[in-house]
């Protein structure tokens, strides 16, 4: 089975295909389009989401819509060439909206799954709206970094702000390494220098080239694990989410909105 890609399907069988899977999960990668320090390309978060999503839909048949390949990357600023954003409220927006017209072909089960630690609260925020105004709809994030303990203890091994560090640089060197520019990586280690910091700062006053880790210790079977279990974690949030229903059946919410807003889980 391969991936099954929204974009490459003619109208006729994205129909056909969310007919014959009534509860099918869409799985959206969000990633962006910033500096990654000197040795990996500005499209990684959106490269490693976009990866993922195609890996656990060869698996499962989910079906991978488009990605959004440009996040919310302010925390990077303009000094660093290369780096693109949208505001936080943009990328909500651009999120709900493809969310909402996806409903449109039937359907109604979506998993965000993200790239980039900055998109984070626009994501939340925008699954936030969906589930007041759409609760018709089931929205939910999910970090790759995240998606497995043992994962997010080896990304943030080198500090928790993770940035083309040894985890992220393996994880490219297994996924496209000929976009990773190898002789680069033994002089670009950085320390995060975040720990103690009471204010949040762009990267230029956190970092001397981008980086915060050890991208020197990177290798391509670290990034070939990385993916492994990130995929295996992605695999079973597809199967667990096609029969998932709620705790609690609330009959009321079409007629009481505001309630809707107060109950759920927090994902």
């Amino acid at each position: 089975m391969g991936s099954v890609r929204w974009e490459n399907l003619a109208w006729p069988d994205v129909g056909s295909h969310l007919r014959s899977r009534p509860n099918e999960i869409g799985l959206i990668p969000v990633g962006a389009t910033e500096q990654h320090g000197p040795h990996l390309p500005t499209g990684t978060d959106t490269i490693i989401a976009t990866a993922l999503c195609d890996a656990a839909s060869e698996r499962t048949g989910a079906v991978v819509l488009p990605a959004i390949p440009i996040g919310c990357s302010y925390g990077h600023g303009t000094r660093l060439p290369g780096t693109l954003s949208v505001s936080p409220e943009e990328l909500a927006l651009v999120v709900r909206r493809s969310i909402e017209w996806a409903s449109g072909s039937g359907l109604s089960r979506f998993l965000l799954v993200n790239g980039h630690f900055g998109n984070q609260s626009s994501l939340l925020c925008a699954t936030d709206h969906l589930r007041h105004e759409r609760p018709d709809l089931r929205s939910a994030v999910v970090g790759w970094w995240a998606l497995d303990p043992e994962v997010l203890a080896t990304v943030t091994a080198e500090g928790e702000d993770v940035h083309a560090n040894r985890a992220e640089t393996s994880v490219m060197l297994a996924l496209a390494p000929e976009l990773v520019h190898v002789e680069r990586m033994a002089t670009a280690d950085d320390p995060d220098r975040t720990g103690a910091l009471v204010f949040r700062y762009t990267a230029t006053s956190l970092s001397t080239n981008g980086v915060t880790g050890r991208p020197s210790e990177a290798d391509a079977e670290l990034g070939a694990w990385l993916v492994a279990r990130s995929v295996d974690a992605l695999v079973s949030l597809i199967e667990r989410g096609r029969t998932e229903e709620p705790p609690l059946q609330d009959h009321h919410h079409s007629a009481d909105p505001v309630h809707v807003a107060t109950v759920g889980a927090s994902r």
